[in-house]
């Protein structure tokens, strides 16, 4: 089975609130017959729409395959949040890679948020882009490390977005009974996931990428005359970029091995009306401090959106009771709120929680695995691949030279061994440990 159709109709967003609020766009026909580019990208989400846009900028022509629609996958479906940093905090980078990377690597991030705001400025993309995310904890020492951390960024990298927040600050903001305090960042900030995705797009094809939906990708082959096959037609061209991330199936074994896809899971409740302020009274999106992270913000027609549960086969479980179990032990007052959309979708993680930046084949290059913190970074990487086609791979050799270990198991015990992992840590959030 391939994810790309396990549990969506072909040419279709899911029955999300994104999709119901979405900029109309469209439809991109289908490649038929066989084009030349100097660029193919397979995959239209942040990485190949960002990749598009920039190669074009220099010059190059390009064409972009994309088996549903833009933004069908993660890039359409994930919680909005534009986080700072990478998955991994400074003191994690820094032990792995030592300081000057490190270094490197925050302002990589900053980087990336900063290209966000301006491409959506510079191309007025209507995607509701907000400052603000709180990082909620669930225990006392959570709450002193968050404010060790928020301390030291200010120190050490110059940050001073982040103010630290007692547990009657934070509820002031989140009034929730059981979180015990953190911070909120208003250098980070949220976003309409899909409407971000289209805007990319129409930027690109402004510019004048070539853009084809409904063009599975079965084919790559690398080497001095790459070429890339679908069920129409062919590109040829001069270098193909992976922008596949967890929908990549088995188009590359090398980057499938460092790449897992798992699925996470939204709900949108009915609009909350007055009772919004029970839920947040400032419009700021909320993570937590659990292994398998909860999200939530509310939409601008007063709507709770929260994200939380993973599954890592195919088929999506019962996503209403998944998501409900968190979000009411949070909000238990919102036990009789009604759920309008409940939605699915694969996103792809590394071992390491860091992006998995590659040249898996000649004229071959792929950036993925962005471990749930991809909508800056995914745009950045799609800044970085342009820049590497075009000879300037300084930026490239960085994210690359990062360790990447392959997941146990292969690809058939990877999804059951990452699953006695996960369960493993999920005991451990219930358990407080």
């Amino acid at each position: 089975m391939d994810l790309l159709f396990a549990n969506d109709r072909r040419g279709e967003y899911p029955p999300s609130w994104y999709a119901a609020t979405a900029t109309p766009l469209a439809r991109f026909p289908a490649l038929r017959g066989t084009v030349r580019a100097d660029v193919c990208i397979v995959g239209a989400g942040y990485t190949g729409l960002s990749a598009a846009l920039h190669l074009r900028q220099k010059g190059l022509s390009v064409v972009v395959l994309e088996a549903h629609r833009v933004g069908f996958g993660a890039s359409g479906r994930n919680g909005g949040q534009v986080g700072s940093g990478q998955r991994l905090d400074q003191d994690d980078l820094e032990r792995r890679a030592g300081r000057e990377v490190a270094r490197q690597l925050w302002d990589f991030a900053e980087e990336a948020k900063a290209t966000l705001r301006g491409l959506i400025e510079a191309h007025s993309i209507p995607c509701d882009y907000r400052p603000g995310v709180v990082h909620a904890c669930w225990t006392e020492a959570e709450v002193r490390h968050a404010h060790a951390y928020a301390d030291r960024l200010a120190r050490d990298y110059g940050y001073r977005e982040i103010t630290s927040l007692d547990r009657a600050a934070l509820q002031a903001i989140v009034p929730s009974p059981v979180l015990r305090g953190g911070t909120i960042d208003r250098g980070a900030g949220h976003l309409h996931p899909l409407n971000y995705a289209i805007g990319l797009a129409r930027a690109a094809a402004a510019a004048g990428a070539t853009i084809h939906e409904m063009s599975h990708v079965h084919r790559i082959q690398p080497g001095p005359k790459p070429f890339v096959q679908t069920e129409g037609g062919r590109v040829d061209c001069s270098h193909v970029i992976l922008a596949c991330n967890g929908y990549l199936g088995r188009l590359d074994e090398t980057v499938a091995a460092r790449v897992m896809p798992i699925n996470n899971f939204i709900i949108a409740t009915e609009p909350l009306g007055a009772r919004a302020r029970e839920v947040l009274t400032e419009d700021v999106a909320v993570a937590d401090t659990k292994f398998v992270v909860n999200y939530w913000r509310l939409s601008p027609d007063g709507r709770l959106l929260f994200g939380g549960g993973e599954s890592y086969g195919y088929a999506f479980p019962d996503i209403v009771r998944t998501v409900s179990k968190p979000m009411l032990r949070i909000y238990p007052g919102l036990r009789d709120v009604r759920i309008d959309h409940a939605w699915g979708g694969t996103l792809a993680i590394t071992m390491t929680r860091m992006p998995y930046f590659a040249r898996p084949a000649a004229n071959v290059l792929s950036a993925s695995g962005y471990s749930g913190h991809g909508v800056a970074l995914a745009t950045f990487a799609g800044k970085v691949l342009a820049e590497a086609v075009a000879g300037q791979a300084a930026r490239f050799d960085v994210m690359a030279a990062l360790p990447a270990p392959r997941f146990p198991g292969g690809a058939a015990l990877r999804a059951p061994v990452l699953a006695l992992a996960m369960t493993w840590y999920a005991l451990r959030d219930r358990l407080g440990v």
